[in-house]
């Protein structure tokens, strides 16, 4: 096994997937030398959205992605992540290689295979065990944005990516969907929600600029290479990619981003590493974007608290499913609470107007 071992699980039960069907599937595809070789299945621990698995066969390894059992299908499109990566491959070197699609739902859901790229994944806890230096943060934040920022400098026409998004009224969809998505997802009343939904409403902003945007680009979606931390290797988690406002991109990026001011309840919430010491402030991440991408960076507080308002759907939707029973992983036991606290600092960011020491 590779340096991301401590990310793998067996597989959790109720999300098993047949090994035999998955040999004649993997076979077909010419992804088998030998069609009766056996299969090891894992799954990684780290994801709360779609699942993702770790397939071993031999020497060789690849990963499979399916949505969760009892998710809809908005938020979970594998149609839509395969695309973007299959028309990324030849032309942007940390695009994962993606080999087989089904759409024919032979495993119960929608799913693609793909390759298996080593390196490191910088979450929360592999963080915190590699005692990673100031000076190496710094050099760490750098290379995320500037991989960020080469994703929005792409030409997704000459990619034959034209029709994967309709940027015009992109803002504005936005804040609908996602509203509507919250109150189909909501379990209590929660007032900060409804007031972040309205202020939203109101003050949405025009897109000036469109190009091919990730929507979750955070340093747990990122692969680097070794603890040089000189290289990434490979973007992941594409599902939410589509032609956009890179500013509503960045506000989410950005909202993932914890601070050390942030407080130890959103610290919690969103235990990234960003808030180690070494990472920029968001200022100085929103500062660095603008002058690296010659990008205008107006109103930021907008597209800021529409990504906490995005996480907050997002967290509150995997809490429904738990509290359907669709889902049993402990994890997701306090989401709701989590959610509601994303909706707090996201009124506490329109009424200060500002980023950042906003409790």
């Amino acid at each position: 096994m590779s340096n991301l071992t401590s990310l793998y699980r067996t597989v959790s039960k109720g999300e098993e997937i047949n090994t035999n069907l998955l040999r004649k599937i993997m076979s077909s595809a010419g992804l088998l030398d030998d069609k009766n070789e056996p299969i090891q299945l894992f799954q990684f621990s780290h994801g709360y959205s779609n699942l993702t698995y770790l397939i071993k066969v031999g020497e060789k390894e690849y990963v499979l992605r399916r949505p969760p059992f009892g998710a809809v299908k908005r938020g979970h499109d594998m149609k839509r992540e395969y695309t973007v990566l299959n028309a990324l491959n030849d032309h942007f070197s940390k695009a994962p290689k993606v080999y087989f699609f089904d759409d024919n739902q032979i495993l119960g859901a929608q799913f693609y295979i793909m390759e298996k790229v080593n390196g490191i994944v910088l979450n929360y806890q592999e963080a915190l065990k590699r005692n990673i230096s100031a000076d190496q943060f710094s050099s760490i934040a750098n290379l995320w944005l500037d991989a960020f920022i080469e994703l929005h400098a792409i030409d997704y026409n000459k990619i034959g990516l034209a029709d994967f998004g309709k940027p015009d009224g992109y803002v504005s969809r936005q804040i609908s969907n996602w509203s509507k998505q919250y109150i189909q997802a909501k379990t209590k009343d929660v007032s900060a929600a409804d007031k972040v939904m309205k202020w939203m409403e109101v003050n949405q902003l025009q897109s000036s600029k469109h190009c091919l945007i990730h929507n979750d680009f955070k340093y747990d979606n990122v692969i680097l290479k070794d603890d040089s931390w000189n290289e990434i290797t490979a973007i992941l988690d594409w599902e939410m990619a589509t032609l956009g406002d890179p500013l509503m991109d960045l506000g989410t990026s950005i909202a993932y981003w914890t601070m050390q001011s942030d407080g130890d309840f959103i610290k919690k919430g969103i235990p990234s590493p960003t808030f180690l010491p070494g990472n920029p402030g968001r200022e100085a991440i929103v500062e660095a974007y603008e002058k690296k991408s010659g990008t205008p960076v107006d109103n930021i507080v907008f597209y800021y608290v529409f990504g906490l308002f995005k996480i907050a759907v997002i967290a509150q939707q995997i809490y429904f499913r738990y509290s359907k029973g669709l889902t049993s992983d402990p994890r997701f036991a306090e989401l709701d609470i989590a959610s509601e606290l994303l909706c707090k600092m996201a009124l506490q960011s329109i009424q200060k107007n500002r980023i950042e020491n906003l409790f």
